[in-house]
């Protein structure tokens, strides 16, 4: 019988000082209208940038895929990138999992009840509710995707300078500066 749950790899491993070597994802709910969605996120353990996204009216694993696909897409990280999540069963799908294979990356999965290990995304949707999603009241799902697009892309990741991890540089300046020192070194 094939073990459905990866095992902790990160384990609560919070340094990480290269881009696109550990990638960590959730997914939380957003209420739109009356009816709820999902919110599907990957963020850069390094730059704590969201590295892809995507928004569904379904808990399914496609959406999850999906996020993951724009990721690899944007990023075209190597083989031996970890992604981090917990043991959802989109993260757990034979689908999500052969991407996986395919692309050599590794999977890792909090232990059942332990939250902690993607404090990482679990800070990023705190952030998006207190600064967004509690202060607007999205239309319909077109209006959500657009309010969130400029939140996630031209705000959290380009000007969000909170981040006491990044010398309180946003994500996107922060790995501009990373790159520019590993080029120089």
């Amino acid at each position: 019988m094939m073990n459905l749950f990866a095992a902790n790899l990160l384990d609560r491993q919070f340094s990480v000082f290269a881009l696109n070597k550990v990638w960590v994802s959730d997914i939380t709910y957003l209420k739109i209208g009356s009816k709820w969605y999902y919110l599907t996120v990957f963020i850069g353990f390094c730059s704590i940038i969201v590295v892809s996204w995507d928004l569904s009216s379904s808990l399914a694993r496609y959406s999850t895929i999906k996020a993951f696909k724009k990721g690899i897409m944007r990023r075209n990280p190597s083989e031996g990138l970890m992604i981090h999540s917990d043991r959802g069963v989109q993260y757990a799908s034979s689908a999500f999992r052969s991407i996986l294979r395919r692309n050599g990356f590794v999977q890792s999965m909090s232990r059942k009840g332990n939250c902690w290990d993607n404090a990482v995304t679990e800070s990023f949707f705190h952030t998006l509710k207190t600064q967004l999603i509690h202060h607007v009241k999205f239309k319909n799902r077109k209006d959500a995707e657009r309010k969130l697009f400029v939140y996630i892309e031209a705000y959290y990741n380009r000007r969000r300078r909170r981040h006491s991890t990044n010398g309180y540089l946003s994500p996107a300046e922060f790995e501009k500066r990373y790159t520019k020192l590993r080029l120089a070194a």
